[in-house]
């Protein structure tokens, strides 16, 4: 057997799946050209172990095994250094991201140097025993099955947002009765009813209002709108912060954020693409008390 060509197979598969993988847009970390090296330089230590695995133990050589344990106690420092970064870069963000979604980064990119492990431990065993022809169809296959995992589920998946009207009771800011918060100075208001967006998010179930609960599932919409929209909000501004509040009633979220783009419907499009967080999913409706109580 050809130990040299299941090796360099299962390291190149690993790698491309990784690079797939790999998301950079205004969510995701890394979105900096020098953390974008070292995952794929992760990455390519992560197929390496993967690839020669199976190779190791057919040559008998079952020290391989302890291979994977160093591997899962590394990667479990790249989590942690994933989150002691963006922890860290939170505090220059004018609307941050919150804890839930920092957490949420860092297990992912956990979880994807697992996934490179495992599709180039399978590709380089296919090859081994199977041949190429059948190790590039499961190369596929896992790539198919990856990006199913990586889209996930997003808000517009548990959630309708709809346009409301932003007004004012006095000094509150409210949104379809949901209180917002108090601006004193009547320019500051002026400026909020004539730039400022408000959208109700309504649930479509009871899981969907579970998970709209999550204060990390609220904050993360709030810094994806900001994040794509832009915001006017200024250090010493709190009058112009980006809002998600409950509807304690109902569970529906009113937003409000003054943007640098007033555009609805991108405004729109941004929250209903905004991933579910981990932290926050919910399903009530799976157990048998939470179907009797939302009946």
């Amino acid at each position: 057997m050809d130990y040299h060509t299941a090796i360099v197979g299962g390291l190149v598969a690993g790698v491309l799946a990784r690079i797939i993988m790999l998301r950079l847009d205004y969510r995701q970390y890394p979105t900096y050209p020098h953390d974008l090296i070292n995952h794929i330089a992760l990455g390519f230590i992560a197929s390496l172990i993967g690839a020669v695995f199976i190779p190791a133990l057919m040559l008998k050589e079952y020290t391989a095994v302890t291979f994977l344990a160093v591997a899962a106690e590394q990667f479990r420092n790249v989590r942690n250094m994933e989150r002691e970064t963006l922890t860290k870069l939170e505090e220059n963000e004018i609307v941050p991201r919150g804890i839930d979604y920092v957490e949420g980064i860092a297990r992912t990119f956990e979880a994807r140097n697992y996934l490179t492990i495992f599709t180039a431990l399978l590709v380089s065993g296919c090859i081994l025993w199977l041949g190429w022809v059948y190790a590039t169809a499961v190369f596929v296959l896992i790539l198919i099955i990856v990006c199913y995992l990586k889209s996930g589920k997003v808000v517009g998946d548990i959630a309708e947002v709809v346009l409301e009207k932003l007004y004012f009771e006095g000094p509150f800011l409210k949104i379809s009765d949901i209180y917002l918060m108090n601006v004193g100075y009547p320019p500051d208001r002026e400026k909020i009813l004539a730039e400022g967006m408000g959208v109700l998010i309504k649930p479509k179930d009871d899981n969907g209002r579970a998970i709209l609960h999550n204060l990390g599932q609220r904050q993360a919409i709030v810094h994806t709108a900001a994040a794509l929209l832009g915001t006017k909000k200024e250090v010493g501004e709190p009058e112009f912060t980006p809002l998600a509040r409950k509807n304690i009633d109902t569970g529906e979220i009113g937003l409000f954020i003054l943007p640098l783009e007033k555009d609805f419907e991108c405004l729109r499009k941004i929250i209903e693409r905004t991933p579910v967080l981990e932290s926050a999913s919910r399903k009530p409706l799976d157990t048998k008390a939470g179907r009797i109580a939302a009946d």
